[in-house]
């Protein structure tokens, strides 16, 4: 508490500073600061207030929060200051148009005469406890890879049988038909419907998500509903139910409530639309849309076919055009008239080797026969062979009565010897 030293003049009026307000009159007034001070010291005897509203206005500078509270019934309003230590201790999802509860401490600014809270602690009105859990579920959720866009399954381009889990005769269920069967009339569903919020949402929309998944007809899953405040919508952040999309095979689409709706079956699922609507126009094309592009291609295909075919026909006719082509016979009869001089002179040098070898082959026929013994008989010369075959060379080989075999020209002689030595031997 501020202590203001009195220092009275006799005759005059005393100093403002030592006027406590309450105290103060037209002739001894208090001081600004005097006041001021007081107001400081009376408010900070309050203490830590817990007061409920909605946050009116929510501005960040430089790490801080200065926002305003409005009373939920009134237009009464107070200005709140969050510095940026306790920031890090309170959601990070807080902002204009929530309903909260808030630990406030009174700060009075004697200098500037400013009247403001100073926040220690916040959090949403009946959501809080919920929030931070679902916060920390996410965190959890995501760390083990649930949230990986690499484990999300691709949708089919067109589904034959769509599996839809939403709320009996609810909006939702008409939104999703009827914009499915604008775009593709011959669209089929097979609806499973189950409590969209309150005890019964999450036990019912596992045991229809589990029929929908083990039906080998159905294409692909939408769970669908309508907007809500965030308390309606906590069944579709369950961790059972959450854990239960994740393990399914047929891919899911989640359709529950509007675009700032933000339950964590979104961030599990293989696609998120923003409404039931926009799930009906993600999971079957547009019939019209198909044509155009079935037209589109025809036509690109035609062009490039034409393309192709008149390249080709000018190519075909360039070709034609050329001498060898347009007028080949020159071409052959000189080509043949080449064939027939190399065929004649190939004749001519065959009949010259041959000519050739048939000398030479007369040539050594010739020498060969005058070498031959057979040619020294045939001039009367005889060749005498003893017994064993041996050539007869010397007279006295032979005595009188060896047996000879005398070869001549033609044929052969047995004979005897006489015995008998000739002086010319």
């Amino acid at each position: 508490m501020t202590v203001f030293h009195a220092a009275p003049v006799p005759g005059e009026a005393p100093p403002a500073d030592s006027v406590a307000p309450r105290e103060s009159t037209a002739d001894a007034p208090t001081s600004v600061a005097r006041l001021n001070g007081t107001i400081r010291d009376f408010v900070s005897q309050w203490g830590t207030v817990w007061v409920e509203g909605e946050i009116t206005s929510w501005n960040t500078r430089a790490g801080n929060v200065f926002a305003r509270m409005k009373d939920t019934r009134s237009d009464a309003q107070i200005s709140l200051r969050i510095w940026s230590s306790v920031r890090a201790r309170i959601p990070n999802d807080l902002g204009v148009g929530d309903h909260v509860v808030a630990a406030v401490k009174a700060d009075y600014f004697v200098k500037a005469g400013d009247f403001s809270f100073a926040v220690s602690a916040m959090k949403h009105v009946g959501l809080g406890d919920q929030l931070e859990r679902l916060e920390r579920l996410r965190a959890q959720l995501r760390q083990e890879g649930l949230f990986d866009p690499a484990r999300k399954k691709r949708l089919p381009f067109l589904p034959h049988l769509i599996g839809l889990i939403t709320g009996e005769r609810s909006d939702a269920e008409k939104d999703v038909h009827r914009n499915a069967e604008l775009r593709w009339p011959q669209v089929r569903f097979r609806t499973e419907y189950a409590a969209v919020q309150g005890d019964r949402c999450v036990p019912e929309t596992l045991a229809a998500l589990a029929r929908l998944d083990a039906d080998p007809e159905v294409d692909v899953i939408v769970i669908a509903r309508g907007g809500g405040d965030p308390q309606t919508l906590l069944g579709f952040s369950d961790e059972r139910l959450v854990r239960a999309v994740a393990a399914a095979t047929t891919p899911i689409v989640s359709a529950i409530g509007h675009e700032n709706d933000h339950p964590l079956l979104d961030d599990v699922a293989d696609l998120r639309a923003s409404t039931p609507t926009d799930a009906a126009k993600r999971v079957v094309p547009d019939v019209g849309e198909q044509r155009a592009l079935v037209a589109q291609l025809r036509a690109r295909a035609t062009t490039r076919l034409t393309q192709r075919l008149t390249h080709d026909i000018a190519q075909l006719a360039q070709l034609r055009s050329r001498p060898v082509l347009r007028s080949p016979d020159p071409i052959i009869d000189g080509r043949a008239q080449e064939v027939l001089l190399l065929a004649a002179r190939g004749r001519d040098s065959v009949t010259r080797r041959l000519d050739t070898a048939g000398r030479s082959t007369s040539e050594l026929r010739a020498s060969l026969r005058a070498l031959s013994p057979a040619a020294t008989l045939a001039r009367g010369y005889a060749i005498a062979h003893l017994e064993g075959g041996a050539i007869l060379r010397d007279a006295a080989d032979a005595p009188a009565g060896t047996a000879l075999t005398i070869t001549v020209d033609r044929g052969s002689i047995a004979a005897r010897s006489d015995g008998e030595v000739s002086e010319d031997a």
